[in-house]
């Protein structure tokens, strides 16, 4: 007798994470992709998916009045798993399903480590028009992740032509190399102008040294990108500045305190 064969682990949407505000329309949708690992094909740990709700509630209290509604995507798998990018194709299954469940809102990825590759690859979906990375682990030297993984091509950035895209790294950073994400963003930029680079000096891959200042800078591009509100004037600066300076923007202690004109 024939063993019917197991059906395959899916990608799922995590509860929607929205504050009370003035509607209960949605308005605009952060996608959360957490990090992992390089190669992996077990399923993420659920801790992984509890760590990134802090962010997701301090995300979604920011956009209350926009109705932003903010969802941390489960992966299939815990790993990257080489040219089948799995997190990405996630990411784009998860842009599909936010587009079946709310219509056409703007859509932000937001991801960190290898969410933040997956966020910057998965950029191209119709729905997506803003990214944010945040320490992403890109193919190159430097690093655990990187020493184990094989690629050897640079990424590819046609896909964020007409998005809006904030990197965030860590300057001692030890896991992922804060130069990949300078260099991506450097070819990004001759052909996408609405790309800029915040350096976190002294923080390493977690960015929590600096936690406050991270999430302010996050929830400000998040609500200047999905609701056309004006961004704080050293993301404005930022974005305009030619390179290097718009991509090795220093982020400011205290951001956020202060963060309109």
């Amino acid at each position: 007798m024939a063993m019917r064969a197991l059906p395959l682990s899916t990608a799922r949407l995590g509860r929607s994470v929205r504050a009370a505000g003035p509607s209960s329309e949605v308005g605009g949708v952060v996608l959360l992709l957490p990090d992992g690992a390089a190669e992996s094909h077990r399923k993420p740990s659920p801790f992984t998916y509890a760590g990134q709700l802090p962010f997701a509630r301090a995300l979604a209290r920011s956009g209350r009045d926009d109705g932003l509604t903010v969802h941390v995507l489960h992966y299939r798998h815990r790993g990257w798993n080489a040219q089948d990018a799995d997190p990405a194709a996630d990411a784009g299954w998860a842009a599909d399903e936010v587009v079946r469940r709310y219509g056409d809102v703007p859509v932000c990825l937001v991801g960190h480590g290898m969410g933040g590759r997956a966020a910057l690859r998965a950029a191209g979906h119709p729905a997506v028009s803003a990214v944010l990375a945040m320490a992403p682990w890109l193919p190159g030297r430097a690093g655990p992740l990187a020493h184990s993984a094989p690629e050897t091509a640079a990424e590819p950035v046609k896909q964020l032509a007409g998005r809006r895209v904030l990197i965030v790294h860590g300057t001692n950073d030890t896991r992922t190399d804060p130069e990949l994400s300078f260099r991506l963003a450097s070819r990004a930029k001759k052909a996408n102008r609405d790309i800029c680079r915040f350096e976190v000096h002294s923080d390493g891959h977690a960015l929590r040294q600096h936690r406050a200042e991270v999430v302010a800078l996050a929830a400000d591009f998040v609500q200047g990108s999905l609701f056309d509100r004006s961004y704080a004037r050293p993301v404005e600066d930022a974005l305009a500045a030619p390179p290097p300076l718009g991509l090795r923007m220093p982020l400011a202690a205290g951001f956020g305190r202060s963060l309109r004109h």
